[in-house]
């Protein structure tokens, strides 16, 4: 699943007429970038939210062939979330095997078919990519996987569980896989970040387990001055 149904405020005049979908970076549009990398990790169908100028994605997605079968899943009255965005399109997924999300300003060469293969082989509910990086909000990791979170701009830490063992904070990279049964866990409703329903499940004792990205690319395109970064260092790189 592909998350697109952002509103791109932080990008100004661009994010109010293009969506952040449909921005292009070397070439192509964010969500061609990240389907082609959803394809190379071996989905065949993917899910797309959408609401800040959803029809002109639906136009792209149907003007185009992006490889894999595409399902569109409407948020008409406003942006879900990550959380919110996934419980409202359960009823679009398979559920054969681990889901895959991603962020769609999140740009990245991680070899994402080793996450999913990590996760089908870890036994957790849901794996998370992670890195060592500088940013106000971390997620908080033990031994045993997700065990808080910490927001250092306002001073905050949460715990979900008594930790074991070394804390390691680390910053969530917008790119994760879930199990199919995390579906029917999410008693959550509304408009809600998918990490709330992460910490409360932890907090029940179900494992989330970080997957590191190590010194893969991660590139985030959430405001203007990230953008231009982004494509200095893709169209510079012929990407």
């Amino acid at each position: 699943m592909i998350f697109a149904a952002g509103r791109g405020t932080r990008l100004g005049a661009l994010g109010e007429s293009t969506p952040k979908a449909l921005i292009e970076i070397a070439g192509r549009t964010m969500l061609e970038h990240v389907v082609g990398r959803l394809r190379a990790a071996g989905a065949q169908r993917v899910v797309v939210n959408v609401h800040h100028h959803g029809e002109a994605i639906e136009r792209f997605v149907a003007a185009h062939d992006l490889g894999v079968e595409i399902l569109v899943s409407r948020e008409p009255e406003g942006p879900l979330e990550t959380g919110g965005g996934l419980l409202a399109a359960r009823g679009l997924f398979r559920r054969e095997g681990p889901i895959l999300l991603h962020n769609v300003d999140v740009l990245t060469d991680a070899d994402l078919g080793a996450l999913v293969a990590a996760h089908r082989g870890g036994g957790a509910l849901a794996t998370l990519a992670v890195a060592e990086r500088e940013t106000q909000r971390y997620l908080l990791f033990d031994d045993d996987g997700l065990c808080g979170r910490e927001d250092r701009r306002h001073g905050a830490r949460q715990e979900c569980r008594p930790p074991r063992g070394a804390v390691r904070a680390l910053a969530f990279a917008g790119v994760h896989v879930i199990s199919p049964e995390l579906l029917d866990l999410i008693s959550e409703r509304g408009v809600f970040p998918i990490v709330e329903v992460y910490l409360r499940l932890a907090g029940q004792g179900r494992a989330v387990a970080p997957w590191r990205l190590g010194d893969a690319m991660w590139l985030e395109i959430g405001n203007l001055e990230r953008l231009a970064a982004a494509r200095a260092a893709l169209e510079g790189a012929g990407a």
